[in-house]
């Protein structure tokens, strides 16, 4: 392939080509060239032009095929555009000569057809250059017409149409000609030549007047022909034509003089009317239509009416949506008019009605729905309100009149019965999708709308009051606030007129239709309506019997009630559940017996009640089933059951009862079959076993009724075939956006299509495709349909004999009946077979021999049906059925019988039902051995190849596809000729036959799927393969239909998947983005789809490639969308998400923008922010948002990109009013790209940087630039119409509080950034707290209040209070109780509410009480004026104020929604105890749906109120236990007396109660945590469990109950074990530090008290308190201690492994480093230490004994493990807490207890030896711990144990040692360090210890000082080490005797003046000398004074002393005046040596 890219055509390899290769090369070399072409300079171009053009001459008389075809008439136009244009004449000569040419020859048709297009496309390209001759080339063309077959018509049209494009006005003289040519191709026999032809009159239209003037008429009639027998692209295209003609006509500007007479202004009316007369006529003129008028025959097909209605549709696409609003309401009573009284014939039968009722719909749908924005469709809903009510006016004089003749003019409404249900069902549609934005409509009074819609309940047409019904359903799910008031007000008609029939139904279907909606309804109805429900529902039904003229309508009213009521789910129905099965127990008879009897009596009357009744208890049993699973206990079920076998009893008997009563029964019985099937479908077939056969007979009867006349493929069969093949075979039942018209076309004419009329029931069942209205079919389909799946069920669990029988009985039914009756029975026993195939397969059964041979002789006859949706079903259960016998010969045989027949026969059908057989055994049993798969491919191949059928090709493509797709690997062998074959089809099959097409398609894509990753291989087998489906890709993609576009698309994905280097992108972005808006619903998937696959790769590439394709194509293409241009690929999805009504694509639509998002917002931030700015200002209401815009004025200079926010405003705006779905997307982006920008630059939240980072580069940007508009949009979103708006808005103002709350402001320090949005914050949260407001919105804007409050940005009390006060408005309306909360939703809507407000309350509080806290911590510890501006005292405290003054409120219901909360968490066996009415803030009949509000709420509740209690102090004097709760409910803590429990309640009492209510909760909530447990909530339980362990009760009550103390211990351990994150771990650990110090106190308290008591007794006998008892022994499980241990050395050994001792005991290989743990680490470490410091106090003297080892070990394990060297001898955080810990132990009173005090010796001995050993070398590597910590260890033994301790020899020798050793280091500091020890060990108080130190060590100090003196100290650290040995000698002159003192201040005055400088060295010294002068200087003056006698004698023996003195004194003196800097030094020497010793000795 490489050798065909070049600029002429490589003719010597073509030439060695076989002919399908050759093909191919040819192909490659055009699209090469075309690209070439464009690419390369004209020169260069001219210079081969000649011989390029002899090539592509010769190629086109060598019969290319339809894709070469194409691209050679491409690349001869491009040839001639770019190069010399003087032989072009002589090519379109030759083109016409080859036109011209007599030869009829098939072989010579592909060159004739190619000269065609060639024509077209020369004359596209150049244009008016050719204006000269065009018209003997058109005329040539015209008179080719007439002799050509289809596919020349084909192009003909095609290229006529080419040929007007390209000259524009020019072409003229030949208008009228094209036109007669184009109107008779418009009608032609070729779907695809009509569709051609329409293109070309479209085109024409542009320039000819005529068509839209003098010839309209005409034309329209023309178009109306053109749909009859229409498919639906011709549909497609003939309406597009026939609708812009038509607006043309309309909008037409006529230009002046020359045409005046040729032309007439056309009038909307007249237009209106033409369409009426086709839609209403179809294709008739006036003459023809009264003669079928005689014969009464209608008319209009369905096409032609379906077509009309399209047309209807793109008429008003093409004027748009500002003519519409203008013509609103012309245009809506015209479409109206369609289905009114004065047109009868559109109505005539109900079928007709439906049809036409549909239409219309659609039509109102597609316009008002699709065109308008949110505004102008209330305005619009406002006029179809009008016409409601007057068309009610006409109703009401009609019925009004009591003259009896007049009555009879009722024709009169059930004329107008169809204008209602089509303006009702549009109102309920537009409603729907306004949402809440409608809420202005239906408050408007003088619109009326909710009395217009209940006004017309009343109507006497059925149909009326259902689309009544369903109106209101809308409204309730649009506006749920709705809900319970219509709800009511509905009910209350019902009751008061229940002697009107027409009410009795009129209500109930809208009390059901409403009961429907509350599914919808997140906030629900009050609970109690479910019982009002019920009590008239069997008041209804009670009272039917009364009144024989209601009974009828009662009975169905009450069941129909009940039946709805079930879809409120099990928490309503389980209150009324006895009642229900008493009434379904009452309506059948209780035997056999009775049902004679029954038989015996009544009339047909009575009998249709009795249907009726029986009909809607079995409907209401189903729906119970279907709504209220967890009801179905085995109690329930046995209940259930005992009517079933009498109501199979009464199905057997129906058909004699109908022979005695008559046919008005008709109808009620097939209504009861169909209910008694669905329920029979619904239940385990178990329930009904003895049934069974009864059951099947009946089924088997209802299939082959003699009088089923039915034959409902459509609706049967679809789902018993697969959707792939349903796609292929049936383009009707594909998706596409006029689906639901085009739905009617699928059934015969006699059948109509679906209505809610059909089935009332279904009126309050959620609807399968979304939003729209209930499509019940005719009960004549339905009952089949369900017999028929209930057949599978019953036949699948009968003996096999009854099997056989009963199949054998079907087969003799198919053979005994003739012509369309057999189809029809053959397709309603197939659909059955089906069914009990699918049902065995699914429970995994077996089926016998003979049933097998009975099933295959059905499906044989099936698969050779002539009905193509029958074969396809039959070809399904013939694989199913060898699915289910699983055994491959059987299988083989089945594939066998399939070649024969191939093999053998010719027709079609068989062909066709055979190849899909073949496929379909694949499919089911993933291939049929590789034997059987070559012969398979063989056959396939060979039909796919037989081009006199396009129908086998397609079929047989199809079920090649699914072979490949089954095969997997096995198919390797055969890719390289199934692929030449698909090309070698691609480049040859005509591009009429476009199924055979998308069939090729999918054999590419199961071929490339099958290939996978080996595409990307790069040796010349895989780059050939890889070529060729790049090629079939490439013709597909240039084939006029859009779906196998769409087949090329997911081909090109696939590719892209598995080798995306090799998909050219930029072409594949360009076709996709052409292509977004296309009329194809399956093209605009397949884009989306694609589209979703790229952009998770490489987003900025695709989005690239967009605007690169906008710019370019702005001139020649501006089919691609203009908003690409203007607002990007993103945007343009954002408008198509506006635009697009199908659910998937949306998702598609929203996820490619996620994912774009996610990978460019950071990059495009402008761009992203102002999208979504747009979409959420377009319908902003300007007036709201500029009223609070106190944005400030530095906007401008705020670097802000302003530029980019104001550029397009003065445009026209890309999105105009956007829905509010859209906008909710919008609103939801921005809080994607803040959470996006958070993983970014830290700039993006950090003004200052983002300020600097945007001057050095313009081209950054920061969102924290964007603060303004991020504040705008989440106001303009929070303040909107729409409910779900304001939800996102609060959403995203949240997370930019929480974002942007800590950023401050770089220009008035002290302040942050979002303190200039106040206005605005408050402004957007006040709307929420106004009384219309639903409870969610509330409860979101209660979050934010708290979230703003607690964030710190207002410090000003008075600016806080505007939002504060809104939170106390709140607290108001929940404290006055549950009756003044809405009575609008359901009662957990208020329970949120009130714990939203709660919560919210209980984050200020806890925020108040910290600021409070560290408030007071800062003005203890500095008075520093800087810190205190942001924190200032106002607002510490007087936040803490401002919630103190509710405290009193606020406690009390925190307590109270605690007490709920622990009430809902009881597991379920104590669910008897629970109070009856409920709790505090929930009913109990509501509890289930309360309780998530609970989880959502509790933790921060039971925070605050810890807080609370602890700052009381548990004294709460004004309250007592009584009014724990409100007073609303009477429930209060103590479930006991409730009279007198409360009064008598102590104060301890109260406080028991709150202590366990917050500590049970917090233990049952950490004992077992789920998964899905938040930090939050786990933190605050930790927090409130610190809080509470604060105050000295409830430390009292933990201390003294041991086992409390125990079972919190394990509660801690489990989180610490379950939750890694290190601040729950922290948490936990203070908590139990808390613990351990209760625990204290209550020994401390016991010890005392025992002392107090035995005072005056022996010492001995004091009773031994704490663990351990006078044993020591602590048992784990019961010692608090042992529990203690537990949780540290699970904290300690986590950090540090090496601790554990598992690992340590066995001889260590190598001493493992030390190491430095992080930060979290160290901080769980010191916190664990603490805690075992503090345990030998909580111990007996024998249990401290007992645990002392194990807490030393780990104490000095640490120490070990963590002893890092850290630069200037600092001492690790680890290191550091286990000193302090080792003090603490050391210290401990057990040390110098008497039972204690041997053992505690012995232990602290040994674990000073182990510090020791430290040193040690283990194994000979010398361990490289920290010196300084070991020897600060030493000192901490040495100064706080008792003498006996440390003064053995052997240690003291030791660590004299150490201190020895280490004051000969090497390091400066250590000897530094060492001495700063020694200090203290030389200064303690006791001579046993501190002489032998003083002994050894003091005169190696001296000798180091001397040192010094010789050699002066170089650094601050020698510098500071003599600083220390100075000081160290000054203590021990302080320490010894009086008569050795003269000796050592002798032995120190010499050292120190040595370190004296004279005057003249002053000014030389260095820094560090000079400090050491100053030092030393001052000590002598400290010394001089203190031993003067000492001092004097030593000056007078040694003069040279004195005088060194003297000048160093001198010259001091002079430097002090000259420079004051050396104070500093000074104080830096002291400062140094004092920190160490603070920190822990």
């Amino acid at each position: 392939m490489e050798l065909a890219h070049s600029l002429l055509l490589n003719e010597e390899a073509s030439n060695q080509l076989g002919d399908v290769q050759k093909a191919e090369f040819v192909f490659e070399w055009l699209r090469y060239l075309e690209k070439l072409l464009l690419a390369t300079n004209r020169d260069d171009v001219r210079e081969k032009q000649k011989a390029l053009v002899e090539q592509l001459l010769s190629l086109l008389s060598s019969s290319p095929g339809p894709p070469t075809r194409k691209l050679l008439a491409q690349n001869l136009a491009i040839l001639y555009s770019i190069g010399d244009t003087f032989s072009v004449y002589e090519t379109i000569d030759k083109c016409n000569d080859l036109i011209r040419s007599k030869d009829d020859s098939p072989s010579y048709l592909p060159t004739k057809l190619a000269a065609v297009v060639c024509l077209g496309s020369l004359y596209k390209k150049l244009g008016r250059i050719l204006a000269n001759g065009f018209t003997d080339t058109v005329g040539n063309i015209l008179k080719a017409v007439k002799s050509a077959e289809s596919q020349g018509r084909y192009e003909i049209m095609l290229s006529l149409q080419s040929i007007l494009t390209g000259l524009g006005a020019a072409a003229a003289p030949c208008h009228r000609d094209v036109y007669k040519a184009a109107r008779s191709c418009l009608t032609d026999r070729s779907m695809a030549v009509r569709c051609a032809a329409a293109k070309c009159l479209l085109e024409l239209q542009n320039e000819a007047i005529f068509m839209w003037s003098t010839d309209l008429d005409s034309v329209a009639t023309l178009c109306f022909k053109s749909f009859e027998g229409s498919n639906y692209d011709v549909r497609i295209s003939v309406s597009k034509l026939l609708g812009t003609v038509l607006a043309k006509a309309v909008i037409a500007k006529h230009p002046g003089g020359a045409s005046r007479q040729s032309t007439r202004r056309v009038s909307l009316e007249e237009v209106l009317e033409l369409l009426g007369a086709g839609f209403l006529r179809g294709s008739s003129g006036f003459l023809r239509a009264s003669g079928d008028m005689l014969k009464g025959s209608s008319s209009v097909s369905r096409d032609v009416r379906v077509g009309v209605t399209q047309a209807y549709v793109v008429f008003v696409s093409t004027l748009g949506g500002a003519w519409l609003e203008k013509n609103l309401a012309v245009f809506l009573s015209h479409i109206l008019s369609l289905v009114s009284q004065s047109n009868p014939k559109a109505t005539q039968t109900q079928i007709d009605a439906v049809c036409c009722r549909r239409c219309v719909s659609f039509i109102l749908r597609a316009t008002i729905g699709g065109l308008l924005g949110e505004k102008a469709q209330i305005a619009a809903a406002k006029d179809i309100c009008q016409a409601i009510w007057k068309l009610k006016k006409v109703m009401d004089a009609v019925l009004s009149d009591g003259n009896l003749e007049t009555r009879l003019s009722s024709t009169d409404v059930a004329a107008s019965q169809h204008m209602l249900v089509c303006a009702l069902q549009e109102l309920g549609n537009l409603i729907h999708s306004l949402g809440t934005t409608a809420a202005p409509l239906l408050q408007d009074s003088s619109t009326g709308l909710l009395d217009s819609v209940i006004s017309v309940v009343l109507h006497p047409s059925i149909s009326v009051r259902l689309a009544a019904a369903w109106c209101l359903h809308c409204i309730a799910v649009a506006l749920p606030s709705y809900l319970t008031p219509l709800l009511d007000r509905c009910l209350e008609r019902l009751t008061t007129l229940k002697s009107s029939p027409e009410a009795v139904t009129g209500f109930s279907f809208a009390v059901a239709a409403l009961l429907g909606a509350v599914t919808h309804c997140p906030l629900g109805i009050p609970h109690g309506k479910g019982k009002i429900i019920m009590t008239l529902a069997e008041d209804l039904l009670c009272s039917a019997a009364q009144n024989s003229r209601l009974s009828l309508q009662r009975t169905q009213a009450g069941w129909l009630l009940i039946s709805a009521l079930m879809t409120l789910g099990p928490a309503v129905v389980s209150h009324h559940l006895p009642r229900v099965l008493l009434l379904w127990k009452c309506v059948f008879p209780v035997s056999p017996k009775d049902l004679e009897t029954e038989r015996s009596r009544g009339d047909s009357f009575t009998w249709q009640v009795t249907l009726e009744g029986r009909a809607g208890a079995l409907c209401a049993v189903k729906s119970f089933i279907s709504h209220c699973g967890d009801l179905l206990t085995e109690e329930v079920i046995q209940r259930l059951l005992p009517p079933l076998p009498c109501a199979v009893d009464l199905l057997t008997q129906l058909s004699s009862i109908l022979k005695t009563y008559g046919s008005s029964l008709k109808t009620p019985s097939v209504v009861y079959r169909q209910r008694l099937y669905e329920l029979l479908i619904l239940l385990p077939p178990e329930t009904y076993k003895g049934n069974l056969c009864a059951i099947l007979k009946e089924v088997a009867a209802e299939l082959t009724a003699p009088d089923s006349q039915v034959a409902a493929s459509a609706c049967l069969l679809p789902a018993l075939c697969h959707p792939d093949d349903l796609l292929i075979l049936s383009p009707l039942l594909q998706e596409t956006d006029h689906r639901f018209i085009e739905e009617q076309l699928l059934f015969g004419n006699g059948i109509a299509c679906g209505s809610l009329e059909y089935d009332p029931y279904s009126i309050y069942e959620k609807d399968v495709e979304g939003d729209s209205v209930p499509k019940p079919l005719p009960p004549a389909l339905s009952v089949i349909s369900s017999a028929s799946k209930l057949f599978g069920v019953v036949c699948a669990n009968v003996d096999e004999a009854q099997r056989v029988l009963i199949l054998d009985q079907l087969l003799n039914s198919i053979k005994h009946t003739k012509g369309a009756r057999q189809q029809t029975v053959q397709l309603h026993v197939v659909s059955a077979i089906s069914n009990l195939l699918k049902y065995v397969a699914g429970s995994k059964q077996s089926l016998g021999p003979e049933v097998r041979r009975l099933v295959l002789t059905l499906v044989l006859g099936a698969l050779e049906s002539p009905n193509p949706l029958l074969r396809c079903a039959a070809a399904e259960a013939w694989a199913r059925l060898a699915q289910v016998v699983d055994d491959g010969a059987f299988t083989a045989g089945l594939a066998q019988v399939s070649f024969d027949k191939l093999k053998s026969a010719r027709d079609v059908v068989t062909r066709t039902g055979h190849s899909l057989a073949l496929g379909s055994l694949h499919r089911y049993l993933g291939g049929i051995g590789p034997q059987h798969l070559s012969s398979c491919i063989g056959v396939l191949y060979t039909l796919s190849q037989d081009s006199t059928s396009p129908d086998v090709q397609t079929w047989a493509l199809h079920s090649l596809s699914l072979t490949i797709d089954s095969a997997g690997a096995l198919y390797h062998v055969h890719v390289e000729s199934t692929l030449s074959l698909i090309v070698m089809l691609l480049l040859n099959v005509p591009p009429t036959h476009a199924q055979v097409h998308q069939s090729l398609g999918r054999c590419l894509n199961a071929l490339i799927t099958t290939l996978g990753p080996e595409l990307q291989g790069n040796n010349t087998s895989v780059s050939a393969l890889r070529t060729s489906c790049l090629l079939g890709c490439a013709v597909m993609q240039d084939h006029p239909g859009c779906l196998v576009q769409a087949q090329a698309i997911s081909c090109l994905q696939q590719l892209h998947m598995f080798a995306p280097r090799h998909v050219n992108l930029s072409s594949l972005v360009s076709c996709l983005c052409v292509n977004l808006c296309s009329p194809y619903l399956l093209l605009r998937r397949a884009v989306l789809a694609c589209l979703r696959q790229l952009v998770q790769r490489e987003a900025a590439e695709v989005s690239e490639h967009a605007v690169m394709l906008a710019r370019d194509n702005r001139d020649n293409n501006p089919a691609a969308d203009t908003n690409l241009r203007e607002v990007g690929l993103e945007g343009a999805l954002l408008a198509l998400l506006d635009r697009e009504t199908d659910g998937s694509l949306c998702q598609d639509i929203r996820e490619t923008l996620h994912h774009m998002l996610t990978s460019m917002a950071v990059e495009k931030l402008s761009l992203w922010l102002k999208l979504c700015k747009d979409v959420l200002a377009a319908s902003a209401d300007f007036t709201a948002v500029t009223c609070v815009d106190t944005m400030q004025e530095e906007e401008g200079d705020r670097g802000d990109d302003a530029s980019v926010l104001t550029r397009g405003d003065d445009k026209p705006h890309p999105f105009s009013n956007p829905r509010w779905g859209t906008r909710v997307f919008a609103a939801d982006c921005v809080c994607r790209i803040i959470s996006q920008c958070e993983n970014a630059n830290s700039a993006h939240f950090d003004i200052a940087l983002a300020q600097e980072m945007k001057k050095s580069d313009s081209r950054n940007d920061f969102l924290v630039l964007h603060l303004a508009d991020l504040i705008r949009m989440a106001f303009m979103a929070a303040t909107d119409h729409s409910d779900q708006l304001r939800l996102s808005g609060l959403d995203t103002l949240l997370v930019v509080i929480r974002r942007f709350a800590d950023i401050a402001e770089p220009e008035f320090p002290g302040h942050v950034i979002l303190e200039q949005y106040q206005a605005n914050v408050g402004a957007a949260l006040r709307p929420a707290f106004t009384s219309e407001t639903p409870p969610d919105i509330t409860a979101k804007a209660c979050q934010v209040c708290s979230a703003w409050i607690a964030s710190g940005v207002v410090s000003d009390l008075g600016d806080l209070r505007r939002v504060h006060q809104l939170l106390v408005s709140s607290l108001m309306k929940i404290q006055a109780g549950k009756e003044a909360l809405s009575q609008l939703y359901n009662e957990s809507a208020s329970t949120m509410e009130v714990l939203a407000v709660l919560k919210a309350w209980a984050e200020v509080y806890i925020i108040a009480v910290q600021r409070h806290k560290n408030h007071k911590q800062t003005l203890k510890t500095t008075i520093n004026s800087e810190d205190s501006v942001r924190s200032g005292s106002a607002s510490a405290a007087g936040l803490l104020d401002l919630v103190c003054t509710d405290l009193a409120t606020l406690s009390r219901l925190w307590l109270a929604a605690l007490q709920d909360f622990a009430l809902l968490t009881l597991p379920a066996e104590f669910a008897s105890q629970l109070p009856v009415e409920g709790g505090a803030f929930y009913t109990a009949e509501t509890s289930k749906s309360a309780t998530p509000h609970y989880h959502n709420s509790w933790a921060l509740i039971l925070h605050a109120a810890a807080l609370w209690l602890t700052s009381t102090g548990f004294a709460d004097p004004d309250e007592g236990g009584a009014n724990l709760s409100r007073p609303v409910t009477p429930t209060s803590m103590c479930q006991g007396s409730s009279s007198s429990g409360p009064a008598v309640k102590s104060p301890e009492d109260v406080y028991t109660d709150r202590f366990h209510l917050i500590l049970g909760i917090s233990v049952e909530f950490l004992c077992s945590l789920r998964s899905d447990a938040t930090l939050e909530s786990i933190t605050s339980c930790l927090q409130a469990l610190q809080a509470l362990l604060d105050a000295p009760w409830p430390r009292s009550r933990v201390g003294s109950d041991q086992d409390l103390g125990i079972e919190l211990l394990n509660v801690l351990h489990r989180v610490i074990l379950t939750r890694e994150s290190p601040a729950i771990q922290l948490a936990s650990l203070e908590v139990v530090r808390q613990i351990i110090c209760a625990a204290q106190e209550h020994v401390k308290e016991k010890r005392r008290s025992a002392e107090v008591d035995d005072g005056a007794s022996e010492k001995e006998t004091v009773p031994e308190f704490g663990e351990g008892k006078d044993t020591g022994g602590l048992v784990p499980g019961k010692s608090l201690v042992f529990a203690t241990l537990e949780l540290c050395v699970c904290i300690l050994v986590r950090q540090l492994p090496e601790l554990n001792p598992k690992l340590t005991s066995g001889p260590r290989d190598k001493a493992s480093k030390p190491k430095t743990l992080s930060e979290e680490g160290s901080r769980l470490v010191a916190a664990a230490l603490v805690i075992l410091a503090e345990l030998p106090a909580v111990c007996s003297p024998e249990g401290s004994v007992s645990v002392l080892p194990t807490i030393l070990y780990l104490a000095i394990g640490v120490l070990r493990e963590t002893a890092v060297k850290l630069p200037g001898g600092q001492l690790s955080s680890t290191v550091t807490a286990s000193l302090h810990a080792l003090k603490g132990i050391l210290t401990s009173p057990m040390a110098r207890a008497e039972k204690s005090h041997e053992a505690w010796t012995s232990l602290l001995q040994s674990a000073l030896a182990t510090v020791l050993d430290c040193w040690s070398p283990v194994d000979g590597a010398h361990q490289e711990l920290d010196e300084i910590s070991l020897l600060t260890a030493i000192t901490v033994f040495i100064l706080s144990t008792s003498p006996e301790v440390t003064a053995v020899p052997c240690l003291q020798n030791r660590c004299i040692e150490k201190f020895k050793a280490a004051l000969e280091s090497k390091d400066s500091v250590v000897q530094m360090k060492t001495c700063q020890l020694l200090h203290s060990i030389f200064q303690y108080p006791k001579p046993a210890i501190s002489y032998p130190y003083i002994y050894s060590l003091a005169s190696s100090i001296v000798e180091k000082l001397q040192e010094m003196d010789r050699r002066r100290p170089g650094d601050a650290a020698e510098l500071q080490l003599c600083q220390e040995g100075i000081k160290l000698l000054e203590a021990l002159v302080t320490v010894a005797d009086e008569e050795h003192r003269a000796q050592l201040v002798a032995c120190l005055l010499p050292i120190l003046i040595s370190f004296l400088l004279d005057e003249n060295a002053l000014g030389s010294a260095t820094s560090v000398t000079r400090s050491l002068h100053d030092f030393a200087l001052q000590t002598l003056m400290q010394i001089g004074p203190r031993y003067s006698s000492v001092f004097k004698n030593v000056m007078a023996s040694s003069p040279a002393l004195k005088a060194r003195l003297e000048a160093a004194v001198k010259g001091n003196q002079e430097s002090v005046r000259v420079d004051p800097s050396s104070k500093q030094a000074k104080n830096l020497g002291r400062n140094s040596s004092i920190q160490l010793k603070t920190s822990f000795l």
